[in-house]
């Protein structure tokens, strides 16, 4: 299902190591696992075939075996305009977000931390943890394995670190796999100090599959944390965010990329995120502890910009 590793090896050297700096390719089919998306559902397919389980592409049901490919899709199309892409659907904030991301996290405050960035293809957060751990804690030893299950997002996260002091050092890795069921010969269990996932759980086709493999990946003690669009509360924001997201962004994705239909996606995927307490609750049933299930402190979520986007944390006891 995923492009072969031959298609990689311009970018990368071919050697293979869970630490050095390269695309390890793994192929693990989504049909492999089994899945219950949260919006998933035994009905019958737009064929009118019944038993195949369906769930939500954008606003447009699908079978379930097709929302990867056409995910997949998308982000071939916006790879390498991603940053653009999110900076359109933000206004530009999502950069402060992540910032505040990751600062929330405190990377390097208890010593050298592994860590894995799942859905994190072009590097962002994974360059900003590195650097956090070592501009505050002068921490060198940190180390991101960067999870993404399409290769062009990779690539671009790639080049992206082949700029900085973190390329060809044993702090910086990149993988391809399916969140929902990393192997456990290249992800044992217990390994990570630290999960991240920003912006990348809502393209999932399960993801009470995805916590469940955050789950069993992270150490006991470690922390999940998830940087998500979510929903917006005062009427007014959600109203204007609105008309912002269904008119501007796909039409900034058509003259900034030639894309609309991808923009199009994007959005609608937004919406069809569950709210803040759904969600944290999912993470709570994966087995992970939350805050009490509320907003601010002391709560298992935090809003940014009145729930433009959402900070969840759970941590494995």
């Amino acid at each position: 299902m995923h492009r072969s590793l031959r298609q990689l090896r311009p970018l990368v050297p071919s050697a293979r190591s869970h630490l050095s700096p390269i695309v390890s390719v793994v192929r693990h089919s989504h049909q492999d696992a089994q899945t219950t998306p949260s919006s998933s559902s035994g009905s019958p397919n737009p064929n009118g075939e019944q038993g195949s389980r369906t769930t939500h592409f954008g606003f447009k049901t699908v079978p379930e075996e097709q929302k990867e490919s056409l995910v997949r899709n998308v982000f071939e199309s916006v790879a390498s305009s991603y940053d653009v892409m999110n900076d359109a659907m933000s206004m530009g904030v999502h950069r402060l977000w992540k910032d505040d991301f990751v600062s929330r996290l405190k990377p390097g405050a208890r010593g050298p931390q592994r860590c894995i960035d799942v859905a994190g293809g072009t590097g962002d957060i994974a360059l900003r943890i590195l650097d956090f751990a070592r501009e505050k804690y002068a921490d060198r030893e940190t180390s991101v394995d960067v999870v993404d299950i399409n290769g062009e997002m990779l690539k671009e996260g790639y080049k992206r670190f082949k700029k900085t002091m973190y390329h060809n050092t044993p702090q910086v890795a990149f993988k391809q796999a399916n969140a929902q069921c990393m192997p456990e010969a290249e992800f044992p269990s217990n390994t990570y100090d630290l999960y991240t996932i920003a912006f990348g759980i809502r393209n999932c086709t399960s993801i009470p599959d995805v916590l469940k493999e955050a789950y069993r990946v992270l150490k006991p003690g470690g922390n999940f944390a998830c940087l998500e669009f979510s929903r917006v509360n005062n009427p007014l924001l959600s109203t204007l965010y609105d008309q912002y997201s269904f008119t501007v962004i796909p039409l900034l994705g058509t003259i900034l990329a030639g894309d609309r239909e991808s923009y199009q996606y994007l959005v609608e995927s937004i919406r069809r995120f569950p709210p803040q307490p759904d969600f944290a609750k999912m993470i709570a049933d994966a087995g992970f502890t939350t805050g009490a299930m509320h907003e601010g402190k002391g709560g298992a979520w935090i809003d940014l910009w009145g729930g433009i986007a959402s900070i969840h944390i759970g941590v494995k006891l």
